[in-house]
C-alpha cells in the first residue's frame, strides 16, 4: 500500500445559522450568544471552570468527536483578551482540564483498543489572539480548546491520496519555516532547555504512522509509561514544559524578525538557553534576516506573519500502540488531524450524518458519565440528550 496523506470525506447535518446583517461569520463565532447556543445545541457537560465538553456539530469523524473548551466568552467580553495558551490559563482550572484529558483518553484507548482498527488523537489548538477577527478560515472559536478524535482505520486505509502540496498539511518538512531553515537549533533548543523524564525524543521514522508517513519532520516524543503516564502530574508538567519551549523558540525567532538584534524578551522561560543556542546560532538569525528582508518588501507577506505563539499540540497512539506528543505551529486553516496526514473533506448530508449520529452520542455520554463520577463537572441537557 502506498504511504501518503489521505483524503476522508466526513458527513455532516446542515446547521442554519443567522448571522446579524453586518457582521462576518468570524465576528458572530467569537460572540457569547453563538457560544451559548452551541452549549444549548452540543453541550455535554460544564464544570465551576469554566471547562465545557461539547459534541462537535461540524467534526471532523463521525465514530468519535469531541472538545473541551475553556469558554470564557461571559467573563472576557473582547475576544482578543481570552487565554489562547495554556500558560495562561489558571493553575487550578489546568488540573482540572488534565484529569478530564486523562479520562477521556483512557477512555478512548478502552473502547479502541487496536491500533490497526483505529487512529486515536487527542489535540490541543491555540488561536494567536492578533490575528484579525476577519480573517479567511480563523478557526471559528477564539478560545483555547482540545480536541478527541478517533477515525477508523479501514475507511482510511481506502481513501484516495490527498494532494501533498496542501498548505493545510502542517507537514515540518514542507511547510515548516522552522523545520525548513532551523531544523537542528530548533531541536537542540529543545534539548538543552527541557528536562524530561517521561518524554523521550524519538526519531522521525520511529514517530510516523506506516500509512500517512506523518508526522513529517516535527519533534515528536514518546510517553514513556504509555496511557499510565497521564495520571501522573509529572506527565503533565513535562507537557507544559514543550509548549513553553516552542513559545520561546516562536516568539524569539519573531522578535528577531521585527527588530534585528533584539534584546532578550523579558518573559521568556528559558532565558539561559534563549541567549546561549538561539542567539548565537548563525542559521536561526539567518532566517531572520531573510523574513525580515522579504516583509519589507512584500506587503502581503509581511501581513501574513503571525506574531504571537499560535500552536497545536497533539498526543496519538502510533502504529506500534506506543503514545507519542507532537507539537506544530499553528496555520490558519488546518485541522489537527493534518499533523498526521489526514485531510477532512466535510460535505454536508444529513441522511449520512444521523444514520451514525445515535451510535457517536451514545459513546460521548459514556464519556461525559466517567467525568460526572469523577466529580469533573454537571451534564448539560440539549434537545438531544438530558442532563443524566
Amino acid at each position: 500500500m502506498s504511504r501518503g496523506p489521505r483524503e476522508i470525506v466526513t458527513p455532516f447535518r446542515p446547521i442554519p445559522l443567522d448571522v446579524p446583517a453586518g457582521l462576518a461569520p468570524n465576528e458572530f463565532f467569537n460572540s457569547p450568544e453563538n457560544l451559548r447556543d452551541l452549549v444549548q445545541n452540543n453541550g455535554l457537560l460544564r464544570n465551576r471552570e469554566e471547562l465545557v465538553l461539547y459534541r462537535k456539530a461540524l467534526g471532523h469523524s463521525t465514530e468519535f468527536d469531541c472538545s473541551i473548551i475553556y469558554d470564557t466568552s461571559k467573563r472576557i467580553l473582547n475576544p482578543l483578551g481570552r487565554p489562547v495558551r495554556r500558560p495562561q490559563v489558571p493553575l487550578p482550572v489546568r488540573r482540572v482540564w488534565n484529569r478530564m484529558n486523562q479520562i477521556i483518553i483512557e477512555e478512548m484507548l478502552r473502547r479502541y483498543p487496536d491500533p490497526d482498527e483505529a487512529l486515536v488523537m487527542a489535540g490541543e489548538a491555540s488561536l494567536d489572539a492578533t490575528w484579525p477577527l476577519t480573517s479567511p478560515g480563523v478557526p471559528s472559536i477564539r478560545m483555547l480548546h482540545n480536541h478527541f478524535i478517533v477515525f477508523p482505520m479501514e475507511p482510511l486505509r481506502a481513501a484516495p491520496m490527498a494532494d501533498p502540496s496542501n498548505p493545510n498539511l502542517t507537514d515540518g518538512g514542507q511547510h515548516s519555516l522552522f523545520q525548513a531553515h532551523m531544523r537542528d537549533v530548533y531541536r537542540r533548543f529543545f534539548d538543552e532547555a527541557l528536562e524530561l523524564r517521561i518524554l523521550q525524543t524519538v526519531h522521525t521514522s520511529e514517530s510516523r504512522l506506516s500509512l500517512t508517513g506523518y508526522p513529517e519532520g516535527l519533534p515528536c516524543w514518546e510517553i514513556k509509561g504509555g496511557v499510565s503516564a497521564l495520571g501522573n502530574i509529572e506527565f503533565w508538567r513535562e507537557y507544559d514544559e514543550i509548549l513553553k519551549g516552542f513559545i520561546d523558540f516562536y516568539r524569539t525567532f519573531f522578535s528577531q524578525v521585527s527588530s534585528r538584534n533584539a534584546e532578550i524578551l523579558a518573559d521568556v522561560y528559558f532565558p539561559s538557553q534563549v541567549e546561549g543556542v538561539l542567539l548565537f546560532d548563525n542559521a536561526f538569525l539567518r532566517t531572520a534576516k531573510r523574513v525580515r528582508d522579504r516583509c519589507l518588501t512584500d506587503a502581503a507577506y509581511a501581513s501574513s506573519i503571525r506574531w504571537e505563539p499560535a500552536f497545536k499540540q497533539l498526543i496519538y497512539r502510533h502504529d506500534s500502540g506506543r503514545l507519542m506528543l507532537t507539537i506544530s505551529q499553528n496555520s490558519i486553516g488546518n485541522a489537527i488531524t493534518e499533523l498526521l496526514g489526514v485531510v477532512v473533506k466535510r460535505v454536508p448530508d444529513r441522511a449520512a450524518y444521523e444514520a451514525r449520529e445515535q451510535a457517536l452520542i451514545e459513546r460521548l455520554l459514556e464519556v461525559r458519565r466517567l467525568l460526572i463520577d469523577a466529580d469533573l463537572g454537571e451534564g448539560i441537557a440539549t434537545q438531544q440528550w438530558g442532563a443524566e
